[in-house]
């Protein structure tokens, strides 16, 4: 069959090769049927990955992003670690389950003569927020001062960190609380051997005073933690503090870390709380103040450019209503089989941070082509720019709006790669070195990683730049084996 390269290139649907994964995936979406020739490959995606070294495996699935042609494979059906990726599945279920419009809202009750701080599972919320909380609840509380101060935190099940497997010391590993303030972390700095402690906002930044930190003569580990005493206790390294230096802690406390932020707030807004307590039960009272999140739409839009975890698990618990974070995680499994019914997935958190949640690429690429227009997904990923050999980003005729996915020895992208012609697909890349990535499991950058990260995102480019182009010259090669990869248009 001789077929032009532009002739090739022009469509992205009408010839396709698959092997049977595929073949299945297609007839769930309901495009084409395939045709069994394979045609002259442009792009030979095993150059490229021979070229990044990566060891470990390279899956990924490309189709058509309007009708579903399946127009790349390699190993697609393999069940690999989604990292961060996940979030695009946790983003899909929280739209549908709780609406683009959906808000979380803090409030302040009166019972009494008890205040209650209630956590509303608002992940955004920073100290300036709750500054203006505490500034119109000091304006509206009438009467005495309070005789107790209560932090509610139950709107999500409580949690000591996200993935138990991870560094203690890790910010983005903090406890998952329906009270959460700066993303439950607190900034730690250090100067001539002094620290100080801080619930940093963007124009409010208290002191914590519920997180302590000690210096400790030791090489390693970097930090311990000991939660047994009335404060959060840390100690860091002294061989690694330098002469100063600065970075955020994950807060184990949450309730009592927002309510001693809060008790400060209100005190320089004139009304004096009592130390605050946490409350287990649910609260009742009258509302006295209230502070509204930005819609779901706004809040996933940032999720899925900083990859925030917490705010992925808070999103994924809401939209479940479940009593645990496992039991939240199997229900959003469930809904996906909902979808792909046929399809195989292993869920166990919602940010992807946990070693244990499993995904293949033909599964996420297939969810992106039949939900992500759905409600608004496209437009609310990140715009990936495509890089030159320097790493700086360079004009290109191919826009990306993607998700990544980043653990160690893992590196994944998914979304979408649209020409300047309207040619679009939908695709997922998974890479992971599993052995490494084991090795590895909740250490903070180890030897190797950045290179081995950096070297997987070279060849995602070079993979989304041949799908839709044919490939740079550097990794044209000739047609592959029935087995390793097809492309085709």
């Amino acid at each position: 069959m001789n077929l032009t390269r532009r002739g090739l290139l022009a469509g992205l649907g009408a010839t396709v090769v698959v092997y049977p994964v595929l073949a299945r995936a297609q007839a769930q979406i309901g495009a084409v049927a395939p045709v069994a020739t394979l045609p002259e490959v442009l792009f030979d995606v095993e150059a490229a990955v021979a070229k990044a070294k990566l060891g470990g495996e390279v899956s990924f699935a490309v189709m058509n992003a309007a009708t579903g042609a399946v127009l790349a494979e390699r190993h697609a059906d393999a069940m690999m670690a989604p990292a961060s990726t996940l979030k695009v599945v946790t983003s899909l279920y929280a739209l549908q389950k709780l609406g683009p419009d959906h808000r979380f809202v803090t409030r302040v009750l009166r019972s009494g003569d008890d205040l209650i701080l209630a956590g509303g599972a608002d992940p955004l919320l920073d100290t300036d927020g709750l500054a203006r909380l505490a500034a119109d609840t000091a304006k509206a509380w009438q009467g005495t001062p309070p005789k107790r101060f209560l932090v509610w935190g139950g709107a999500l099940p409580r949690r000591d960190r996200i993935a138990e497997e991870q560094d203690d010391y890790l910010p983005y590993n903090p406890a998952i609380s329906g009270m959460i303030l700066n993303f439950n972390r607190v900034h730690l700095g250090w100067k001539a051997g002094q620290f100080m402690l801080e619930a940093r906002g963007g124009s409010q930044s208290p002191r914590s005073y519920t997180v302590a930190v000690g210096a400790a003569d030791r090489a390693s580990p970097l930090f311990t933690y000991d939660g047994s005493g009335k404060k959060e206790s840390w100690t860091m390294a002294r061989s690694a503090m330098g002469k100063s230096g600065a970075r955020w802690l994950p807060v184990r406390r949450p309730e009592l870390y927002a309510g001693d932020v809060f008790q400060t707030l209100c005190r320089a807004k004139g009304l004096v709380l009592p130390t605050p307590e946490v409350q287990d039960a649910a609260p009742n009272g009258t509302e006295v103040a209230t502070l509204s999140s930005a819609p779901l739409s706004q809040i996933i839009r940032g999720m899925l450019k900083y990859s925030t975890n917490l705010t992925a698990e808070a999103i994924g618990l809401s939209a479940s209503g479940a009593a645990s974070p496992q039991a939240s995680a199997q229900q959003m499994q469930d809904w996906l089989r909902t979808i792909l019914p046929e399809d195989h997935f292993e869920f166990h958190d919602h940010s992807g941070l946990s070693a244990q949640n499993r995904l293949t690429a033909v599964s996420l690429t297939r969810l992106l082509v039949k939900e992500g227009d759905r409600d608004g997904l496209r437009d609310l990923l990140k715009h990936i720019p495509l890089r030159d050999e320097k790493g700086q980003a360079k004009d290109s005729d191919i826009t990306v709006l993607a998700k990544t996915g980043t653990l160690n020895f893992v590196s994944n992208l998914s979304g979408y790669a649209k020409a300047a012609d309207g040619r679009e697909i939908a695709f997922t890349i998974l890479t992971g070195d599993e052995p490494r990535r084991a090795a590895n499991e909740g250490r903070e950058l180890p030897e190797g990683v950045r290179s081995w990260t950096r070297r997987s995102k070279i060849m995602q480019q070079a993979m989304i730049e041949g799908w839709l182009d044919g490939g740079p010259a550097q990794i044209a090669g000739p047609a592959v084996a029935a087995g390793q990869a097809s492309v085709v248009r």
